[in-house]
């Protein structure tokens, strides 16, 4: 059974209405239970994103019989409060059984004791989809429009710009990558070989820090900063050995692996899945053996098209923006579109995407879900000759920096007033950026693709709730300024 909300409140409950919350608190907690409590006070939106969210639920669970599930309601505060605040589950965890404001938020009362489970709020968030919280996204930024005073006849003017999400991977070396695929294949086969009574793996420990031996050998020499001719020859001739003795060992594990995974009585023990993996591991080890074969002591250089930057993220890409004292980025490039009112309209995770091949499904996806746009400034980063002509078909006015060299007819387009001053108002786009960084969205804590788009996708939705409680606390610090000023005078 899973419902959205329960219709009937509980002794000592209050309703989400009715919430007392600080609007001088300078804090983000107040800010995002004020923009949550707006939207379930306004009847039409709150019906249109309950509805959105019924579809999180799996289509064999019924609304009305079974055990109760956490309600979609709760779910979608959770998400928003640990993505925005940037907190780990275990944060999330203590604050939603802790904090009575978020309680009350939750729907619980002062003689509720309900406790949240840490694997519980784990199973319940990973419910929201990417698609799902893109429409919540537009529901929100249209509620947000309003309390900004925007008309509806008002045109929306886009700022669209990216930047580097990265992804929780170490710094990847063909040296660390191996020993990362050799320990993951020994440790999964090692534990259902125990299952299996499969023989060859007592000693499993053993041989993984006799490896770690070896590949730390490897390491400490290759650090070595001498540059005495005789002792560079030598050294050389040690890193080769070491290396050789490394992948030595790295190859015999993997062949027992390999073994293993022949034994019937393994097959019937291991799970598919499992099963799988460790065969994944053992192609990622044994690629990882001729990458430091070459590297190392062939002294080859890897193509970097045949690279991996991790086993466990493969989405991971090397990235160099050019930035100055950040030579490289590990992660996914994230698009996004700001509107003039500082709401984010729209992002895209860019995978094995750069600017230029970004620019028009973004706007395209951006115009879909809010027609009004019409006009959006980018960087030269995004210029190509079809960019300037496709960005046309869904906006009035393209605000986009040639590269290099510009015709006649390129300079008095650039040198137009309302394009000159949209392109003074692209910075602006910066100060969303750092909001969404600092909120959680600067390294993704979760794991896989879909995880990082389900990530990105409730971070965005998140910044939107706490824009819209900010805007809603300037209201309320007016009016009272103004109730105050009556008094006085």
């Amino acid at each position: 059974m899973r419902q959205v909300q329960s219709r009937q409140l509980q002794i000592g409950e209050v309703d989400i209405g009715s919430i007392e919350l600080d609007h001088r608190s300078r804090d983000d907690i107040p800010q995002i239970l004020l923009g949550l409590q707006h939207l379930y006070l306004n009847a039409e939106a709150r019906d249109l994103v309950f509805s959105l969210l019924e579809q999180a639920v799996p289509e064999n669970i019924s609304p009305d019989r079974g055990r109760p599930g956490m309600q979609l309601w709760k779910i979608l505060v959770l998400g928003v409060l640990r993505l925005n605040l940037d907190w780990n589950y275990d944060r999330l965890r203590e604050m939603a059984n802790q904090h009575a404001t978020i309680r009350a938020m939750l729907g619980h009362g002062m003689y509720d004791l309900y406790e949240y489970k840490l694997q519980t709020i784990k199973d319940n968030v990973s419910l929201l989809t990417p698609e799902l919280l893109n429409q919540i996204n537009e529901v929100v930024v249209a509620e947000g429009h309003k309390i900004v005073g925007k008309k509806k006849e008002d045109p929306l003017r886009g700022r669209c710009d990216s930047y580097v999400l990265e992804t929780d991977v170490h710094f990847p070396t063909d040296l660390n990558l191996l020993f990362d695929a050799v320990r993951t294949v020994v440790v999964l086969t090692a534990r259902f070989a125990a299952r299996a009574e499969v023989s060859g793996w007592r000693q499993w420990q053993y041989n993984l820090n006799q490896l770690k031996k070896m590949y730390r050998r490897v390491q400490i020499l290759r650090h070595s900063t001498s540059k005495d001719p005789a002792k560079k020859l030598q050294r050389d001739k040690e890193i080769r050995q070491a290396c050789q003795n490394y992948l030595n060992g790295s190859q015999a594990l993997i062949n027992r692996a390999e073994e293993t995974l022949q034994d019937k009585a393994f097959i019937t023990i291991c799970p598919a899945n499992k099963y799988s993996s460790i065969q994944k591991f053992i192609d990622h080890g044994k690629r990882q053996v001729d990458h430091v074969k070459r590297r190392l002591i062939d002294h080859e250089k890897i193509p970097h098209d045949e690279k991996v930057f991790s086993l466990f993220q493969p989405h991971t890409e090397w990235i160099n923006k050019g930035k100055a004292g950040v030579p490289v980025e590990l992660g996914v490039r994230l698009a996004i579109v700001e509107d003039q009112y500082g709401f984010i309209l729209n992002h895209r995770v860019m995978e094995k995407e750069t600017d230029e091949k970004a620019a028009v499904p973004i706007i395209r996806a951006t115009k879909a879900a809010f027609p009004s746009l019409s006009v959006c400034s980018f960087d030269k980063g995004f210029h190509s000759p079809f960019n300037q002509k496709d960005l046309l078909k869904y906006l009035t006015m393209v605000v986009l920096p040639k590269k290099g060299l510009r015709t006649r007819a390129e300079q008095e387009r650039e040198n137009d007033p309302e394009f000159k001053a949209a392109k003074r108002k692209h910075s602006a786009v910066e100060s969303a950026i750092n909001a969404l960084e600092s909120h959680g969205l600067d390294k993704c804590a979760d794991h896989g693709i879909d995880g990082l788009k389900r990530y990105v996708a409730l971070g965005v939705l998140a910044r939107n709730f706490q824009k819209m409680g900010a805007e809603l606390q300037k209201i309320e610090r007016k009016s009272a300024k103004k109730r105050q000023l009556r008094l006085c005078g």
